[in-house]
């Protein structure tokens, strides 16, 4: 079977990048079963072991374990995210209880545990620092999922793990449907009304890929939607597409809120058997924030002055949609339509000036030279490595001696395989447990891909976001750790997100942009009167964007907060919990409970969806220790920054980590003044 099968088999590509091409849908099922079989042998050996537990006989034993799992899982789960099939969504369906019933019998096996706790208790005598953490973090994570508790309980808290894993395939699975299902075409030149020209051919592209030549479709990908919101002067039109990309997951054969009131109740029913209050009391003991009151705390915070700004910027929108002549109230699918048209007013500023100059390739390049200048690291791209996608770049990273640092992938643009939004991840993580092990790191987004010949443009936004997934990516990259419990982005939830928003703050410096932003025709840099003009409307609009994020963030930990689930649902507890915080009339939340996949597609962000907030109060101070080095890639800042955070996974708890780093706690004001609320906030 393992001659046969090649994901059981040796890969001698480069950095063991997987055989894209030799695998089939047919292989997953038999490699995962001899994978978990193995892994069940090696677990077994570990617990039966008549020696006294030490930490190499039961730590590290246990870090060496699984390998073949880990290899077989990250092929197929980065392919069901980023380049599905109905093949792969079938076996993840089936795979998601089995992978679940799996960790459980390994993190409720009471001679492991009693193991674990044996070293607990005898303390840290003989292990180094990062020995001492890997014991603290498994200790951890096998009282939290219930490993000294009853068998009765442990059984319940197993059944019940393994049904959210099957809920959540479904709900994502159900998200993606409806994003696939969905497409809006656009017959003539009326209905393109308002589109700039990088819209149109955008749009153009989408429809050749649908066999429409000739023809204009808007797709549910954001970089398609959004824009169509932003420019289309069909007011018809924005609503219908602005009604099917609030509505995913929400009707017929994909409605997922009963899959949500399931979800909830059996979260919160774990958390009971686990001696918590509630699911958000679980899940934030082992994070930053410690508690639900603590997020709660900062969410409502930045809520009061979000809303009030929010609520100015609607009235100057209602104002300049009946100076224009407008006899209607602003309505959702209004807002992104009147902003765009008042930063113009304000600024004389607007996105089609912007996208000209943010091609694809020249912000990556950008992303690239900030890692050069900030970490000494280089990228050289290579076109012998097997990729799972045509559309899939691959780069090989280096460190200042020209030695080898990782692999990088990046899959940019959007596709009906993929699903929605852009996240990192891996094909293998830094570790020196097994050899200098280097880690193959992917980024995907969703870029609307411009036609054959023609650069990919992005908005502001997009290109925030390459330079947000890229700083996740530079964190799996530059881990420099031994154990693999501890490697990259195997951090708190809501530490997380902060080397990826830190990064972002480079993008938005003059210095970077005027390097990169150039025409895509004439290849002449940003004006300086445009880069001003871009640089005064940072702030513009945050009360809309605070507001969006927050409200989904608030009623995520509200769900979670539930101590009684009995007739839940979905809809009706998102319209209480947002009438209770005063939401503004003509906004929505950014993730709607039914498509809100950070939280319910799995348990990624279930009562965390705050840590993006969370994060940003670090990086906004974070990012003031190079402002006030009076250099923005101050040598002795960035050491700090990839000793303590980039390089340093789990090694340290997330505040001692930002501590080391800064020379201090994070001030909160920082938050603040970065998305222009302090005004409000006084």
């Amino acid at each position: 079977m393992t001659a046969d099968n090649p994901l059981l088999a040796p890969w001698n590509t480069p950095f063991a990048v997987p055989p894209f091409a030799s695998i089939e849908p047919a292989h997953y099922s038999p490699a995962f079963e001899a994978a978990i079989s193995a892994h069940n042998a090696e677990i077994a050996e570990i617990a039966d072991n008549p020696e006294a537990p030490s930490f190499d006989n039961t730590i590290a034993a246990m870090e060496r374990a699984g390998r073949l799992l880990d290899r077989v899982a990250s092929v197929f789960f980065n392919l069901t995210g980023a380049h599905t099939n109905d093949e792969l969504e079938t076996i993840e369906l089936d795979l998601a209880p089995v992978l679940a019933r799996h960790s459980n019998a390994i993190y409720q096996n009471a001679k492991l545990f009693e193991r674990i706790d044996t070293l607990v208790k005898v303390g840290d005598s003989g292990l180094d620092a990062e020995q001492a953490r890997v014991l603290d973090r498994y200790h951890t994570a096998f009282v939290r999922a219930g490993a000294g508790l009853s068998p009765e309980a442990k059984t319940r808290i197993g059944a019940i793990a393994e049904r959210l894993a099957t809920l959540g395939t479904n709900f994502g699975q159900n998200v993606l449907a409806d994003e696939k299902s969905w497409s809006l075409t656009l017959e003539g030149e009326d209905d393109l009304a308002g589109l700039p020209d990088f819209l149109r051919d955008a749009a153009a592209q989408a429809a050749r890929d649908r066999g429409l030549d000739g023809k204009h479709v808007i797709t549910l990908s954001r970089s398609s939607i959004e824009p169509f919101l932003q420019f289309s002067a069909r007011r018809d039109l924005r609503e219908k597409a602005f009604a099917a990309w609030i509505a995913r997951g929400e009707a017929g054969k994909t409605d997922n809120r009963a899959i949500i009131a399931e979800t909830v109740a059996l979260r919160a029913e774990r958390a009971k058997l686990l001696g918590f209050e509630t699911f958000a009391h679980y899940r934030l003991d082992d994070s930053m924030a410690k508690t639900p009151e603590a997020a709660m705390e900062l969410l409502r915070s930045v809520w009061t002055p979000a809303r009030a700004q929010a609520l100015a910027e609607r009235d100057a929108l209602q104002e300049l949609a009946r100076s224009e002549g407008g006899n209607f109230d602003i309505a959702a699918w209004d807002w992104r339509f009147y902003s765009e048209k008042r930063r113009k007013a304000e600024f004389d500023l607007d996105e089609s000036q912007l996208k000209p100059y943010l091609q694809l390739d020249k912000i990556i390049e950008a992303a690239f030279d900030t890692a050069t200048r900030l970490f000494g690291v280089t990228f050289v791209e290579r076109f012998d490595v097997p990729v799972y996608h045509p559309d899939v770049r691959v780069f090989e990273v280096k460190d200042r001696e020209g030695k080898p640092v990782g692999l990088f992938l990046g899959d940019y643009f959007a596709r009906s395989s993929k699903r929605s939004g852009a996240w990192m991840s891996e094909y293998r993580g830094q570790e020196r447990l097994n050899g200098d092990i280097r880690p193959v790191i992917v980024n995907v987004m969703n870029f609307a891909k411009a036609a054959d010949g023609q650069p990919t443009l992005l908005s502001y936004d997009d290109a925030r976001t390459l330079f947000h997934e890229f700083g996740h990516g530079l964190h799996g990259l530059l881990s420099d750790v031994t154990y693999p419990l501890l490697a990259g982005t195997n951090v708190a939830r809501d530490f997380v997100e902060f080397p990826s928003q830190l990064y972002e703050h480079w993008f938005e410096q003059t210095d970077v942009l005027e390097r990169f932003a150039l025409h895509y025709k004439t290849g002449e840099p940003m004006p300086k009167a445009l880069l001003d003009r871009l640089m005064a409307s940072r702030t513009f609009n945050q009360g809309f964007a605070t507001v969006e994020y927050v409200s989904s963030a608030l009623v995520d930990l509200e769900f979670h907060l539930l101590t009684s689930t009995e007739g839940l649902d979905a809809n009706a507890f998102e319209t209480k919990i947002l009438g209770e915080i005063g939401m503004p009339e003509a906004m929505v939340m950014r993730h709607r409970p039914p498509h809100f996949q950070h939280v319910f597609a799995g348990d990624g962000y279930s009562s965390a969806y705050y840590s993006y907030l969370w994060s940003e109060v670090l990086d906004a101070d974070g990012f003031g220790a190079f402002e006030e080095a009076g250099d923005i890639f101050a040598p002795a800042v960035a050491a700090k920054l990839r000793d303590f955070v980039y390089a340093a996974g789990n090694r340290r708890k997330p505040d001692e980590a930002y501590r080391a780093f800064r020379g201090r706690d994070p001030e909160p004001s920082a938050l603040l003044k970065k998305r222009g609320l302090l005004e409000a906030a006084e």
